[in-house]
């Protein structure tokens, strides 16, 4: 059964743990690593390759059932295939527009000059995030902890990849969760939007772990 994050030690030594089975690694990973090809984003140049990529690279295949890309979505866009131009400035896909919002929703040529000169250096780093996270969640035993430093990304890509399958699921407030709850009930189990809904739910519960926990460290000043 899997266990929320708590934190551990203090000082330099402060980590937050949680215990996460296989499976359950292996979907958020799944999930994660399709955020960052709906990112688009290539890796940061380095001069030599980081030990988690190498991690990462052994990690496909696990996290089959959910999809948040924009070529697996019925029904979007309604009118044909995903269009060329969905992950830049174009008919964008939705879900990438939650992760890049515009910076001036009045003026369309302010918010196409703000993506001009942010939008790239913003995928680049949430998909740094992801990859970080996905180093994190890779170990071969059934608990997952980070350090200080890299709890927060961790907690930046939960945020995304929740962003991104809410998008998908069309939830956008208390209400539409509210809506989906009703009609997931009355789906039989093996329905995959049943399966989707409960891996929103993981997601959220996940998250929320890791954010009350850093929330006790802040107002700790970073004690145990």
């Amino acid at each position: 059964m899997a266990r929320g994050f708590r934190r551990r030690g203090k000082g330099a030594d402060l980590r937050y743990a949680a215990k996460l089975d296989e499976v359950e690694r292996g979907v958020v990973i799944g999930l994660m690593e399709q955020v960052i090809e709906l990112l688009d984003a290539p890796a940061a140049p380095t001069e030599a390759a980081d030990p988690f990529d190498q991690i990462v690279a052994g990690m496909g295949g696990l996290g089959i059932g959910v999809s948040v890309l924009p070529e697996d979505q019925q029904g979007w866009p309604s009118a044909g295939p995903v269009p060329e131009d969905a992950r830049s400035f174009g008919e964008r896909d939705p879900a990438l527009q939650r992760l890049l919002p515009a910076g001036n929703r009045s003026d369309e040529q302010v918010s196409a000059e703000f993506r001009r000169l942010t939008e790239d250096g913003l995928k680049q780093r949430k998909a740094a995030a992801l990859r970080r996270s996905i180093a994190a969640l890779s170990g071969d035993s059934g608990s997952v902890e980070v350090d200080a430093a890299t709890a927060p990304l961790l907690l930046a890509a939960l945020t995304d990849v929740r962003l991104v399958l809410g998008e998908r699921l069309e939830l956008r407030d208390d209400t539409d969760v509210e809506r989906l709850e009703v009609i997931v009930d009355t789906l039989a189990p093996d329905d995959p939007l049943v399966y989707a809904m409960v891996v929103y739910d993981f997601l959220t519960w996940l998250q929320e772990t890791l954010a009350g926990e850093l929330l006790r460290s802040l107002d700790s000043g970073g004690q145990g």
